[in-house]
């Protein structure tokens, strides 16, 4: 059975999300948890509270252990880019990109 959530224009590039989910891919869910609570970067904050919205798509699919399935995909792809002007000296500016990101987790049992 596979479980699923998806944080879409979450306020992080992909560039850093990237790096929090490669370190959680292949994992069982209770593990990446932990990982990612002591995790220094700021994007661990932002795939843990999706890994735990999986977990309770799991739990309300009647999943019988949601820590122990399997982070089978996880992906990070760009979502729209916010931007705005900085001005700058003799009339000249910069632009600023605010990217944005839209993560999937996927959640499946160990088969």
């Amino acid at each position: 059975m596979e479980a699923k959530a998806i944080l879409r224009y979450a306020r992080i590039t992909p560039r850093k999300a990237r790096r929090v989910i490669d370190l959680i891919r292949g994992k069982s869910a209770g593990d990446a948890l932990l990982f990612l609570h002591f995790m220094p970067y700021r994007g661990a904050s932002f795939v843990e509270k999706l890994l735990k919205s999986a977990m309770a798509n799991a739990e309300q699919k009647k999943a019988d252990n949601p820590e122990s399935m399997k982070i089978v995909k996880a992906f990070v792809d760009q979502g729209p880019v916010m931007k705005r002007i900085e001005p700058r000296a003799m009339g000249r500016a910069n632009i600023i990109r605010k990217r944005t990101s839209h993560v999937t987790l996927i959640l499946s049992d160990e088969e």
